[in-house]
C-alpha cells in the first residue's frame, strides 16, 4: 500500500493512501474526538457530528471519519467554526446522557471524559434542555446489563453485534427522539439471542452496555 504525505495542524505525517483521516491522525499521535468511528467499518456511520475538521480548498469544514487522505493534504484540528460545532454535538449529546460518572463502570475510561478533557468542554449539560428517555435499565441477563439512559446512539455495539459475532442481536429502533438502541421486540437480554460473549460491552464508549461483574468479561 502506498503512502502520502499531510499535514496536520502544521505537522508533516505519512498516511496509507485511502485510509480515513481520523485514523491518520490519532495514529500519529493528533487528537480528533469521536465516538461512532470504528476502523474496520467500509461505511462510516459519521453520527456522532464530533469529528469535524477544516481541510485546505473545502468551503466548510468536514467530518474526518469520512475522509480519505490524499496527499498534500492540509488540515487543522481547531478553528472556530471547527470548535463550535464539536462544542454543539458534544451538547446535544450531553443532553440526552445520565451523567453519573462516580458510579458508572466506564468512570476513567469513557469518550466522553476524554473529550471534555482534551477540548476543556464542560462535562455537564448547562445550556441545552434535558431530554433523558425514561427507559428501565435492562440486568435480565447473567452477564451484561443495559442502561439505556447512557446510550450515545454512536451504534458501535449494534455494528460489532452483527458483523463481529453473526447474531445481530441489538439494532435501533424509532425514529428522532426517541430512537434507541434495543434488541427484536423491545425484548429483554436475557430473552434475545444474546450469548454474553462481550463485544457489545468492548465497542460502548461510554458504559451503556456493561459487564455486571468482573468474571463475566469476554472476548
Amino acid at each position: 500500500m502506498s503512502k502520502v504525505t499531510i499535514t496536520i495542524d502544521g505537522k508533516t505525517v505519512t498516511a496509507n493512501e485511502g485510509e480515513k483521516l481520523l485514523w491518520a491522525a490519532l495514529d500519529n499521535g493528533i487528537y480528533i474526538p469521536h465516538l461512532c468511528a470504528i476502523r474496520e467499518a467500509h461505511e462510516p456511520a459519521a453520527s456522532c457530528r464530533l469529528c469535524f475538521v477544516e481541510i485546505e480548498g473545502h468551503a466548510r469544514p468536514v467530518t474526518a471519519c469520512t475522509e480519505t487522505v490524499r496527499e498534500g493534504m492540509a488540515v487543522r484540528t481547531r478553528s472556530l467554526r471547527v470548535d463550535r460545532l464539536v462544542k454543539t454535538a458534544f451538547e446535544l449529546l450531553l443532553s440526552t446522557h445520565r451523567l453519573d460518572c462516580a458510579r458508572c463502570p466506564k468512570n476513567r475510561a469513557c469518550a466522553l471524559q476524554q473529550i471534555a478533557r482534551e477540548r476543556k468542554l464542560k462535562l455537564k449539560n448547562t445550556r441545552l434542555p434535558d431530554f433523558i428517555k425514561n427507559l428501565p435499565v435492562d440486568e435480565s441477563h447473567p452477564l451484561i446489563g443495559y442502561d439505556p439512559k447512557k446510550c450515545v446512539l454512536c451504534g458501535r455495539c449494534v455494528r460489532v453485534c452483527r458483523d463481529c459475532t453473526g447474531l445481530g442481536v441489538l439494532g435501533f429502533a424509532y425514529r428522532g427522539f426517541e430512537r434507541r438502541v434495543t434488541t427484536f421486540e423491545n425484548a429483554p437480554l436475557a430473552e434475545s439471542r444474546c450469548t454474553g460473549c462481550g463485544e457489545c460491552v468492548n465497542a460502548c464508549p461510554v458504559g451503556a452496555l456493561y459487564f455486571k461483574k468482573a468474571a463475566a468479561r469476554c472476548g
